[in-house]
């Protein structure tokens, strides 16, 4: 798992999420447009991670990438702490937080192996993180360590038969002859960082089996719709004539519940 969890972590070090597409620079001006692109394409974060309810809280972010989640937290006045697997991460996160004028506690680690005491934290969120380190329940259970009692984790990890996911098997197994490759296989190949991981409904829950209540829910994602550029790994002509015909219309009535996005709600 170490060899794993280092591939991993060079991946995410070459650029954080979202930093080729959409940070133009590294000044106020560059995070400010970056933050405005991200909640243009996602508007569901801020409902979910209920930024303007954290007011001092002690709250963890796993995964702080670019920092724009862990702006919102600040900005609302929660007390921060953030982890991510990749030193870039941490120091984009630094940089943009001090630009704006806001403290946290951002540490360089590992989301199965949290440098945290138990029962530290009211709220745990995490977007789109805990699918891509190799053991994911294992981070769940730190997740619940480092929770108080009562204490809530919000996360967003990814749902196996998404739109996404269909589009990406179609691709690398159905096109290219091999049309009884699992899903698992491509998602671990071909979404983003190796070995990253999408999950069911039903799985998601076994693994929040302990928590004393947990909500689940999928939404269909811009990356579902083809509504924006597909990520650092996916480029090209077949891409362009893909979402200049993608039938979006028919996708959302159809498919709203095969959306990438994951999103769980755990109260230990």
């Amino acid at each position: 798992m170490a060899e794993e969890r280092e591939l991993i972590r060079q991946f995410w070090n070459r650029a954080s999420c979202g930093e080729e597409l959409y940070l133009t620079s590294l000044e106020r001006s560059g995070f400010e447009a970056q933050a405005l692109r991200r909640y243009q394409l996602e508007p569901y974060i801020r409902d979910f991670a209920k930024f303007d309810d954290s007011a001092d809280l002690r709250v963890l972010e796993i995964g702080v990438g670019l920092g724009a989640d862990h702006e919102q937290f600040a900005r609302a006045k929660a007390r921060l702490s953030g982890i991510d697997l990749t030193d870039r991460a941490i120091e984009l996160t630094a940089r943009r937080l001090a630009l704006a004028g806001f403290p946290s506690d951002l540490r360089e680690g590992d989301a199965e192996n949290l440098p945290f005491p138990d029962e530290e934290f009211d709220v745990v969120y995490s977007w789109g993180v805990i699918h891509h380190t190799p053991d994911t329940q294992r981070a769940i259970h730190e997740i619940h360590r480092v929770l108080k009692p009562g204490g809530e984790a919000r996360i967003m990890i990814y749902s196996r038969w998404s739109m996404v996911g269909i589009m990406l098997w179609t691709r690398y197994a159905l096109l290219r002859g091999r049309p009884f490759t699992q899903i698992d296989e491509i998602y671990a190949k071909h979404l983003e960082s190796p070995g990253t991981k999408a999950y069911s409904v039903a799985g998601a829950r076994a693994m929040f089996s302990r928590w004393t209540s947990c909500r689940v829910r999928t939404v269909l994602t811009h990356g579902d719709l083809l509504e924006s550029e597909a990520g650092q790994r996916h480029r090209g002509l077949s891409l362009t004539i893909a979402r200049a015909l993608w039938p979006r219309w028919l996708v959302r009535s159809l498919a709203r519940g095969r959306g990438l996005y994951m999103l769980i709600e755990a109260r230990r």
